[in-house]
């Protein structure tokens, strides 16, 4: 046979072989998304400059929602850290298993190990799982982080308040003072205490110390699908921030935290680009609850919402949500739809194809609103749950129904503190009251008289979560209750 006509072919050869190589790699399906979600503490709504924060700067923050998706009407499903976290990670009203509160080192009860976390069901698809930050759901083994789907943990088990010292940093004299009874506050590796934070110089720490911790995890699990769960200590009090941003925001030591936290997002963000996985990878960036409004100059803003942390107006529930997935999220997009933190677990399910979980939830899938179907409305309700199991308000739609009961409150004759040092809650009796959402996010206006039929219908809402969650403020059992676990 002509040589010639033999060498002719090998062109041709490698032409065939490469286009088959590139059909298979069409035809590969695409590795599942990396899941980061970035928790914030105690942020308000309008911490972020892109929610209209300032006069500090959060450009990291600020571009994250420019590459992706802002809501304007994201809330967590209750004003106060343990049961807010549980919601997130389980995608269930706390009350349904049995949360409530912000635990500490004397909590008689933790997150049940038979409910499922977003870890769980993400290890189970064969993800890597890490967290680092604040965990809240249970303080000492069998209920930290690693009991309850992670690889890794490396952070507080509760609230860095949680600790027996005053607002000048110093050891509390008054040994009968119950802050004064707070065992050491142990910073934790695994299972076991590595550190003992003392000192605000030990919270000055915490938000590079996590940022580090974070950006390793990433690293070192580049090459496998990850879920990193980043709840950060700040911006809850007391506030720390490092040297390298201490005095230099210009908006005092609040706004030099807001900067070092925001730099932390742009270290994960980095981090991400410089390994390519910036398109392959969903973040989330979230707070668990509102600001503490008490300690004034040392608290975040609502942005004129009502109230704070610790209450069920808007200013305790609604917080900033961002999500970034380049090339699925359209960027520089804005959604008003109503969400909840619940809802993440879902979404991340179906989006990971991961499996679901066995027992009912209350979270609801969006991914057809995160993927730009801007005519998708996954949500229409929320139950204002707050204490034990107190359903203190209901939302459907625009309208919000909040019920008689007694309430903390930020307003007078409360007081604001400031400099570290707190003011002090008030209590106040709330009406029956209605408010239009949409055109009153300040809750000022009750129109009740107004609109009867709309308290009727919201009422009949009601009842219904009072039949399934119960409601302690009409002593009621629900029938869907499942029991936190008992220490």
């Amino acid at each position: 046979m002509d040589l010639n006509y033999i060498f002719s072919f090998i062109p041709f050869l490698f032409t065939l072989g490469a286009s088959a190589a590139s059909i298979t790699d069409e035809n590969k399906p695409a590795p599942p998304p990396n899941i980061i979600i970035i928790l914030m503490d105690d942020m308000g709504y309008a911490d972020p400059v892109c929610y209209g924060g300032g006069p500090y700067q959060t450009p990291n923050i600020d571009k994250l929602a420019a590459q992706g998706l802002r809501f304007t009407d994201f809330y967590a499903a209750q004003p106060i850290c343990t049961a807010s976290r549980s919601a997130l990670l389980t995608g269930c009203y706390p009350t349904r298993i049995g949360i409530s509160g912000a635990i500490d080192h004397n909590a008689k009860f933790a997150l049940n190990p038979d409910e499922q976390t977003i870890a769980e069901l993400l290890k189970s698809k064969g993800y890597k799982t890490g967290m680092v930050g604040k965990w809240h759901l249970g303080h000492k083994e069998p209920y930290l982080p690693l009991q309850n789907g992670f690889d890794e943990f490396y952070g507080l088990p509760y609230s860095n308040d949680m600790w027996a010292y005053d607002y000048e940093g110093k050891k509390w004299q008054d040994s009968t003072f119950w802050r004064a009874q707070y065992p050491p506050l142990p910073l934790i590796e695994g299972n076991k205490t590595v550190k003992i934070i003392d000192s605000f110089d030990g919270q000055d720490q915490l938000t590079t110390d996590y940022t580090n911790r974070a950006v390793s995890f990433i690293k070192r699990n580049k090459n496998n699908p990850f879920f990193l769960y980043l709840a950060h200590a700040m911006v809850h009090v007391p506030l720390g921030v490092s040297e390298k941003f201490k005095g230099k925001s210009g908006a005092g030591m609040f706004g030099d935290v807001m900067e070092e936290v925001d730099w932390s997002v742009g270290e994960v963000m980095k981090t991400l680009e410089q390994n390519h996985l910036l398109e392959n990878t969903i973040v989330i960036f979230t707070s668990d609850n509102g600001p503490w409004l008490t300690f004034g100059n040392h608290a975040g803003s609502t942005g004129g919402l009502r109230e704070g942390k610790a209450t069920i107006f808007d200013g305790g529930l609604k917080v900033p949500c961002i999500i970034s997935w380049p090339g699925h999220v359209k960027p520089a997009t804005v959604s008003n739809q109503l969400l909840t933190n619940m809802d993440l677990l879902p979404t991340i399910v179906n989006i990971t194809q991961a499996a679901k979980p066995t027992k009912k939830i209350d979270g609801i899938d969006f991914t057809e609103l995160l993927l730009g179907n801007t005519q998708s409305t996954p949500r229409d309700e929320l139950a204002y749950y707050h204490n034990k199991n107190n359903l203190k308000a209901i939302r459907k739609g625009k309208w919000k129904l909040v019920f008689p009961a007694e309430t903390e409150t930020y307003e007078a004759p409360a007081t604001i503190g400031g400099d570290r040092y707190p003011g002090k809650y008030a209590t106040v009796k709330v009406p029956l009251a209605l408010y239009n959402l949409a055109i009153d996010p300040g809750e000022d206006r009750d129109l009740k008289d107004q609109y009867p039929e709309i308290v009727k219908q919201l009422q009949q809402v009601a009842d219904k979560y009072r039949r399934t969650l119960g409601d302690g403020l009409n002593n009621m059992e629900g029938t869907e209750i499942r029991p936190a676990a008992q220490l």
